[in-house]
């Protein structure tokens, strides 16, 4: 079966067509700058990639796009709409009401519009798309795989706030945590790599990219995550600060004569390496360019980035009562070396024996990083959200 998969932004949207069963990808591309002008790329398996501007008023007119494409006869990889059978979406917050993943009805449509003011910036797009591709595909069978769906496991220690409990009644104000599908991938691939059964392992994924989380995976299922009840708590991001303590808040407010939205804005999106580098950039690769030349600023946003995710793995060994690994995936975690061992630089006491020699370089590619007899293993595991997002869509329509 092919599965069209559907990640949906307010103003973009990723896709990839994927045969579940041989889990080929066929082709794969991008919908950006939905509501301005429009642009898309598109590239088939083995093809050269192609982008044309396209205009976009709506998430309809770019899903009408990416079916031309799919289906066109000198570069397309299906002949029509009947050979994809089904719409995987990614759903950004499922709140409580979703521990695994859906197919989509009027009613889950409903669930998750009512955990809008959770995710504002992403389940409104979410449902944007999945009711674009209703429209132009009404006989496909659609599926919701949420974000927050593989830490509704989380036990009320881990997921409960010390705020007075009737705002968890009446608000359901908690931990849901984030990028689950990518923490579930990552930590099965891990047990796959290790030979062992995943439900025997105490694993740590460290998802690292302008959005970070880190996730305790003990048996199988997630016990602790970093991310909060948004996407804002954590360790230090791109531009987002993650946990400060709340009182800087209106000191800053006062300081700077900002309201709530005004500090939360600096919070999510003027903060993080951002911030910290004196608003030089987000990306890591800008960061160690300047780091390399001199740049002081440069250096202390990645180390503080670095030692805010070593943190969180030594509080989540402290939570599992162990640790057997701790794998290192998405943009950063593939791709900055000098990242990776700054944070395995403080995990000497839990066991690592890190191979710098093998870290040095490493880009994207699945590899050890700890030297025989380390008595707990660290891999880089490129994460595949998709692909795992591709698995779920089968599972459930089959």
């Amino acid at each position: 079966m092919n599965v069209l998969v559907i990640n949906c932004g307010s103003s973009s949207l990723k896709f990839q067509l994927i045969n579940a069963e041989s889990e080929e990808v066929l082709a794969k591309g991008l919908c950006e700058r939905i509501g301005i002008d429009g642009r898309l790329t598109y590239q088939p398996e083995g093809g050269e990639k192609e982008k044309s501007d396209k205009p976009m008023p709506t998430h309809t007119e770019a899903i009408q796009y990416v079916i031309e494409a799919l289906t066109n006869p000198e570069t397309g990889v299906v002949k029509s709409l009947d050979e994809i059978g089904a719409v995987g979406h990614r759903m950004v917050h499922g709140g409580e009401k979703f521990s695994s993943s859906v197919v989509i009805t009027d009613e889950v449509k409903k669930a998750v519009a009512e955990c809008n003011d959770l995710a504002p910036l992403h389940n409104p797009a979410n449902l944007i798309g999945v009711e674009a591709c209703e429209k132009l595909m009404p006989n496909t069978p659609m599926v919701g795989v949420f974000d927050t769906a593989f830490h509704q496991t989380m036990p009320e220690k881990a997921y409960m706030y010390g705020l007075p409990y009737e705002y968890y009644e009446k608000y359901k104000v908690r931990r849901y945590g984030f990028h689950g599908t990518s923490h579930s991938f990552v930590s099965k691939r891990a047990a796959e790599v290790m030979g062992r059964p995943y439900e025997d392992l105490k694993t740590i994924v460290c998802h690292l990219g302008n959005g970070s989380s880190v996730t305790a995976v003990m048996n199988g299922k997630s016990v602790d995550t970093s991310m909060g009840l948004t996407p804002l708590e954590g360790v230090v991001m791109g531009t987002r600060s993650g946990s400060i303590d709340p009182a800087i808040m209106e000191f800053i407010a006062q300081k700077e004569n900002l309201d709530i939205e005004g500090v939360m804005n600096v919070l999510n999106k003027k903060s993080g390496v951002y911030g910290l580098s004196g608003g030089l950039s987000s990306d890591f690769r800008d960061l160690t360019d300047a780091m390399n030349a001199g740049d002081k600023k440069a250096k202390i946003a990645m180390d503080v980035f670095s030692y805010s995710v070593a943190k969180y793995i030594g509080a989540y060994a402290a939570a599992m009562n162990g640790v057997d690994c701790i794998a290192f995936t998405a943009g950063i975690g593939e791709n900055d070396d000098y990242v990776r061992e700054q944070v395995c630089s403080y995990l000497g006491y839990l066991g690592v024996d890190f191979d710098k020699e093998v870290n040095d370089g490493l880009r994207g590619t699945e590899k050890e990083l700890t030297k025989p007899g380390s008595k707990v293993r660290v891999f880089v595991i490129p994460t595949n959200e998709e692909l795992a997002i591709a698995r779920e869509t089968l599972a459930l329509v089959k």
